[in-house]
């Protein structure tokens, strides 16, 4: 008789290799992403500051506005008894420059904020992406009142007065095209994705192990 031949032992199964270790690891020398990033809290306070920071930027953008922006002649006359004041330039472009020089220097407060956010912290996220676009769009604001508050007196009759009559004088600074108000939180916005997406920290390659376990 021949003895009872023993079963063979069953295959060798890879996945029992990694049953016991979680992808991803929970260590902080791991590839794990609980440690990885301040907490939210951390996050909200740091988008308050850049938020204040970034906003209060604008008092300078309307100080370079009012002085860079061309100014719209005007010329008082007395018609009928009675002062009226029109264009001193009528195929002039003031107008238009006045809009582009608030256009381009809020593009430029944009890109700078958003620059100097990514330095000072080389990481996304939805607080700070919100922070710089509400940022940028009070500091927009303050900068339109901030130069137009600097600019010439909106008191065109009394001006026109006081200067004389067919005597030059410069219109009140004012934003026609409003639309120019967003172009500081879109150009930090567009720059600091920009940036984060070339130069942010990139997510952890997924080791050899745990592919070879997702392939089984």
């Amino acid at each position: 008789m021949t003895a009872p031949l023993t079963p063979p032992p069953p295959p060798h199964d890879q996945s029992a290799r990694f049953s016991s270790r979680a992808w991803p690891p929970s260590s902080p020398a791991g590839y794990g992403y609980g440690q990885d990033g301040p907490g939210m809290k951390t996050e909200v306070r740091e988008a308050a500051v850049v938020t204040v920071v970034v906003a209060l930027g604008g008092a300078l953008l309307g100080v370079l506005w009012n002085w860079l922006a061309p100014r719209v002649p005007l010329v008082g006359d007395v018609v009928d008894g009675g002062w009226v004041v029109y264009l001193g330039d009528t195929e002039g472009e003031q107008r238009i420059g006045v809009d582009g020089t608030f256009t381009l220097l809020a593009l430029g407060f944009g890109v700078v904020s958003a620059v100097v956010v990514f330095l000072l912290r080389r990481r996304g996220g939805v607080p700070l992406v919100v922070a710089l676009g509400v940022g940028g769009l009070l500091g927009a604001l303050l900068a339109w009142r901030v130069g137009v508050w600097l600019g010439p007196s909106d008191d065109v009759l009394g001006r026109a007065k006081d200067v004389g009559r067919g005597v030059t004088f410069s219109a009140p600074l004012k934003l026609g095209a409003k639309g120019a108000l967003l172009a500081w939180p879109v150009g930090a916005l567009a720059v600091h994705l920009g940036l984060t997406a070339l130069f942010g920290p990139r997510d952890p390659e997924m080791p050899p192990y745990a592919m070879e376990k997702g392939s089984v």
